[in-house]
């Protein structure tokens, strides 16, 4: 395995690490148990498409087509805006109990589709991923080993937080544990926003 390997798995673990809308939603769907598999593979699918982008140099996008990351950043801003109000109402009307496994109250289809909005529209993946990255790799005369560590590292971590997320189980139990972890993915989905409008 290329020395480059071991620094992209590492700075893209670090990067992922930060509590934001995927691993939020993430979380989340682990401790409900819903379609844990599915949100885990579209979140490291996901990322390992824009780290290939990065690492293939499709960081110059931005420059290439000005308005696009207005248009990411308003539009990003505007859905965490709706979905940490969904969160806050969730944690408003009291939380909930977690369900028996596979007694699911949202469909597959939305689930999936709920979280290629949290990460598609979000600027911060791209930054993280396609420019920084993909900026960081060209440093490596081994690009591709750099970014197969830093997909495995996004593989390893989403499936790591979604399965991982059933240890806490015993915790979220309880509707009050639910109502503040709802009141928390709401604040973090708006200083998130904040952050875009104000970028």
């Amino acid at each position: 395995m290329s020395a480059s390997f071991f620094p992209g798995f590492a700075l893209s673990l670090t990067l992922i690490l930060a509590i934001g809308a995927q691993n939020a939603f993430v979380l989340r769907q682990g401790l409900r148990r819903e379609y844990v598999f599915w949100v885990c593979l579209t979140c490291a699918v996901s990322d390992g498409i824009l780290i290939a982008a990065g690492v293939a140099g499709f960081g110059a996008l931005s420059e290439a087509v000005p308005w696009f990351e207005t248009l990411m950043r308003y539009g990003g801003a505007g859905f965490l805006i709706w979905y940490g109000f969904q969160n806050a109402r969730s944690a408003w009307r009291g939380g909930e109990v977690l369900e028996a496994e596979g007694n699911s109250s949202q469909s597959l289809r939305r689930a999936i589709l709920t979280l290629l909005a949290l990460t598609w529209l979000n600027p911060h993946v791209y930054l993280d991923t396609v420019v920084l990255l993909g900026s960081i790799s060209a440093q490596y005369s081994d690009r591709l080993s750099f970014g197969i560590g830093a997909v495995m590292a996004s593989f390893v971590f989403f499936f790591s937080l979604g399965y991982g997320a059933r240890l806490l189980s015993p915790l979220f139990a309880k509707p009050r544990s639910w109502q503040v972890l709802d009141a928390i993915i709401a604040l973090t989905m708006w200083a998130i926003a904040a952050k875009l409008l104000l970028m």
